[in-house]
């Protein structure tokens, strides 16, 4: 008896009928169950009905920062935890896009719940919500054709419940809040790759972020510092607030509005049809140089009898795809007219320096990999000449550099390497599907190793100097 008094002495009323109905034949029980008591319970629950009495939520100002300063707001011990949801509901929504072929996409607005450790989104009270999309999962990153890349993406979980009282589900509490849109996306594709890193993410991100002028929180999940390091530039110009590594962010961040997944419509471009804001790559690169200080925006014609020379930078391989003779290559661009700069990987690879270089020059020239992608820093109506190697290569090599080059506001050349200019020469006989057949290595899955990787070029100065010789007509005059 002593301890029920003491149970009923702690719990008042309420305890009472608990230990009321505890002692109630199963009949009664029954009868409690046919009134409102339990629904209304879960209601009280849901709504956060309880009574906390040190609890605080932490709000972070515009600034969003871990490290900023903290506001601390110490809930009422007398109010309902989420009174003010109750008294006023907020009515989330959410949309996604399943069917863009790089990327699938989900944009959000409302109460929204960001738990990065473990992946998970809430879209509380949402009004969207349906059978089909309670909950949602997708890898936020822009190779959706690419089985083996996206294996290594982290699912990212998109939970939304309905509106109080039809919801059972109870969102964890906010202890982080923000007053910007949070922008989710994986860094743990092909993002090491010069290329992929502005096809697949930078681009992207652009098209995607770029709207909130830089009031917008990024969120990067498979978290490569290098790779946030060497971007931060880029990755500063569009968020005033430094990057939260997701995947060990222990916090419960709400936002008013998110994006998870970048939006991307094809290989190095913007389509401004789908872009929601009308960007196109032209203004991209704008962007781009804005954030470098690069000084020239167009090129223009240099006069030939004033004794200018239009500057080129020949972008050197290492390795593979390596111009055997590029000193020869160099001398014979010289006596064209031209002014050379000779950059190799270790110029290439630092962006901040590098970007000053391109700009300053009027041609780009290189085979066919990573270093081409730095045509994005080219001033416009700038030119840029690919050299394919051998292999039946030309349709791939111009998807990824010749058709984006038009919408760049750039000029495209390409110099196919001919059997007698790949020192593929030196391993295969002439008979052997590499010269015979180079669709059989394809259809061997073999392209990489032996077309990629496996080859040089020794060009053949001549007719690579008769093909400069006319880039270099069509951008100056006498």
């Amino acid at each position: 008896m002593k301890g029920r008094h003491e149970f009923t002495k702690q719990h008042g009323n309420g305890g009472r009928r608990a230990v009321l109905c505890l002692l109630l034949p199963p009949l009664l029980i029954l009868i409690v169950l046919k009134t409102d008591f339990l629904p209304q319970a879960v209601r009280v629950r849901e709504t956060g009905f309880t009574r906390f009495k040190e609890d605080v939520v932490h709000k972070v100002s515009s600034l969003g920062l871990d490290t900023g300063r903290w506001q601390q707001q110490p809930l009422d011990p007398e109010k309902p935890e989420f009174a003010k949801d109750v008294e006023a509901p907020t009515m989330s929504k959410a949309a996604c896009n399943f069917s863009n072929r790089h990327s699938d996409y989900c944009a959000m607005e409302g109460d929204l719940r960001i738990h990065g450790k473990s992946g998970r989104v809430y879209v509380v009270s949402s009004s969207t919500i349906g059978p089909e999309n309670s909950t949602i999962t997708l890898r936020p990153y822009t190779r959706k054709w690419e089985a083996a890349t996206m294996s290594r993406i982290r699912e990212v979980e998109i939970r939304s419940s309905p509106p109080a009282p039809h919801s059972f589900v109870i969102p964890p509490k906010c202890t982080v809040r923000h007053d910007v849109p949070a922008v989710i996306f994986s860094t743990g594709g092909c993002g090491k790759n010069f290329f992929h890193a502005m096809s697949d993410l930078i681009v992207p991100l652009y098209i995607t972020a770029h709207e909130y002028n830089r009031g917008v929180q990024l969120l990067i999940t498979d978290y490569n510092a290098h790779w946030v390091t060497k971007f931060r530039p880029i990755l500063e110009a569009l968020s005033m607030y430094p990057v939260i590594d997701a995947d060990a962010d222990t916090a419960v961040r709400c936002f008013p509005a998110a994006r998870v997944g970048l939006e991307s419509h094809r290989i190095l471009g913007i389509d401004p049809a789908l872009s929601r804001n009308g960007y196109t790559m032209m203004g991209f690169r704008d962007f781009l140089r804005s954030v470098f200080s690069l000084q020239r925006p167009w090129t223009t014609p240099v006069s030939r009898s004033s004794g200018q020379k239009p500057r080129l930078v020949f972008v050197l391989r290492r390795h593979s795809r390596a111009v055997t003779n590029e000193a020869d290559a160099i001398a014979a661009l010289a006596d064209i007219g031209f002014e050379v700069v000779a950059a190799g990987p270790e110029d290439v690879k630092d962006m901040a320096k590098f970007g000053p270089v391109v700009n300053s020059c009027d041609v780009m020239v290189g085979v066919h990999g990573a270093g081409l992608t730095n045509m994005v820093f080219l001033p416009h109506n700038g030119t840029i000449m690919q050299i394919i190697p051998w292999g039946n290569l030309r349709y791939a090599c111009h998807y990824d550099f010749g058709e984006p080059v038009p919408d760049m506001g750039l000029r495209y050349v390409e110099y196919e390497v001919t059997a007698e200019e790949t020192t593929l020469k030196d391993k295969y006989p002439r008979d052997h599907p590499v010269f015979a057949d180079p669709r059989t290595i394809e259809r061997m899955g073999k392209v990489w190793d032996v077309f990629l990787n496996g080859q040089n070029v020794t060009l053949d100065i001549d007719r690579f100097r008769r093909v400069m010789q006319q880039v270099y007509q069509s951008i100056t005059t006498e």
